[in-house]
């Protein structure tokens, strides 16, 4: 089948919009044609070199939403005419992780994750008869891409895609870090450094906990007040680039939870150092490049203070991800006022360079 895609060549090059060939489904596997999908800082990340197993060609992208066109042999869990969203964290419910009560990770398709391809090691991709690569089991900049069964959680049929593709990343990662994760307590005080799209949904994710104090900390004063639509009660503008002095004043020594979504290890320690005493929680939500560090003193664990990550809002995608959309359905969680425009696959290069300037929240490409 024809698709088209957008295409990563190399590191610091824009996407090439052309047309691939995809394969039908292997086993265990579907063939979903999208309707939209969001772009992410972590595209932009790995465009960047972010990652230093860079492979290309590549279709990239991994937060998305679409229709089942065809099922493969063996596969139980989907049919034709389903609703979904691809997965970049997996769910199969057999693995050592899936059976652990206090994580959502999942390695039975690790093979395919880590190698950017199907889990057989081989690609469904192919562009001028070569093979193309897959990426964090999703490739959703492709209007048709092909995704294991344990990859895709099926959602309600009347939900937007537009609004839903943003589940696959976005807001899962920044609500479910605050519910799944951190497990915000009703009551508390809560600061989240950085207020980009899954900042603000770490936000929301306060409120949505019950938090009674919410400080949104960020350099730029338009996603400060963005940060009230979606929850915070506080804002603070840092003098300096540091928020800490600021967060601990108006929390009287520091935060019940701080939540950190930048990918900046001086902001990762920030969030640390502003975080309370005898029991508080720090999670990292943002992806440094790999090879940086952050550095930690000691005294502040020792001290209580609990430092945590999360990898897309502890949340278990098959499971739990379909619940969360009922709550943005039903008008608790808030996801249209994430979207800065929809654009057509074309424009995808020319968005992503609005985002590297921080203007904006999500782009979604409708198809």
């Amino acid at each position: 089948m024809k698709s088209k895609a957008a295409i990563f060549e190399g590191v610091g090059k824009p996407l090439v919009v052309d047309e691939i060939e995809v394969d039908d489904p292997k086993a265990g596997e579907v063939l979903i044609k999208l309707d939209a999908t969001g772009l992410c800082h972590t595209e932009v990340w790995y465009m960047g070199g972010g990652d230093t197993t860079t492979r290309a060609p590549m279709v990239l992208g991994h937060e998305g939403c679409g229709i089942v066109e065809r099922v493969g042999p063996g596969v139980t869990a989907l049919q034709e005419g389903d609703r979904v969203v691809p997965l970049y964290i997996p769910q199969c419910g057999h693995c050592r992780e899936c059976g652990h009560p206090d994580t959502n990770l999942c390695s039975a398709l690790d093979d395919a994750y880590f190698g950017n391809s199907m889990n057989d090691g081989t690609m469904r991709f192919h562009r001028n008869g070569a093979d193309v690569h897959h990426f964090m089991l999703c490739s959703t900049f492709s209007q048709y891409t092909v995704c294991h069964q344990e990859s895709v959680a099926k959602v309600r049929d009347d939900v937007k895609p537009e609004a839903a593709c943003l589940f696959g990343c976005a807001v899962t990662t920044g609500i479910g870090a605050a519910l799944f994760n951190a497990k915000v307590r009703p009551g508390s005080s809560c600061a989240v450094f950085g207020c980009g799209p899954i900042g603000l949904n770490a936000v929301q994710g306060c409120r949505l906990a019950g938090a009674e104090k919410i400080i949104a900390v960020d350099l730029n004063p338009e996603r400060l007040e963005k940060a009230k639509q979606f929850g915070a009660t506080h804002t603070i503008q840092p003098e300096g680039g540091n928020g800490v002095a600021a967060v601990k004043e108006l929390t009287g020594g520091g935060a019940d939870y701080c939540f950190e979504a930048t990918g900046n290890t001086k902001v990762m320690q920030q969030a640390l150092e502003a975080t309370i005493y005898g029991g508080g929680k720090c999670c990292l939500i943002g992806v440094a490049k790999t090879g940086e560090t952050m550095d930690v003193t000691p005294r502040l664990l020792i001290a209580g203070r609990q430092l945590i990550g999360t990898a897309f809002g502890g949340c278990r995608g098959r499971s739990q991800l379909p619940g969360l959309i009922d709550r943005y359905m039903a008008g608790d969680i808030y996801v249209d006022e994430l979207i800065t425009g929809a654009i057509a696959l074309e424009d995808i290069n020319d968005a992503f360079d609005k985002m590297k300037q921080d203007s904006g929240y999500r782009y979604v490409v409708k198809y």
